[in-house]
């Protein structure tokens, strides 16, 4: 897994309250990265999951119906 720092301003989460990781709607692309991972027994931070702190966690939240890609552009664009 990524070190916990938020997407949106670098803020290193150090505290359990601090933030959290939100799960996006997974692409394509993620559901072959899980399956690559499933046949080598690898491990790592998924494409689709991403850190945010806790300012920027509950809009982030509201998104994760969206892919990341998706959701990450619609957050910069509102200036979260």
């Amino acid at each position: 897994m990524r070190p916990p720092i938020c997407k949106i301003c670098d803020k290193n989460l150090e505290e359990k309250d601090d933030g959290g990781l939100i799960y996006f709607k997974k692409r394509q692309s993620d559901v072959e990265w899980e399956k690559r991972m499933e046949e080598i027994g690898g491990v790592g931070h998924p494409p689709y999951a991403e850190w945010f702190c806790k300012k920027h966690f509950k809009k982030a939240n509201e998104l994760r119906h969206l892919p990341i890609d998706e959701a990450l552009k619609n957050l910069m664009l509102e200036g979260t």
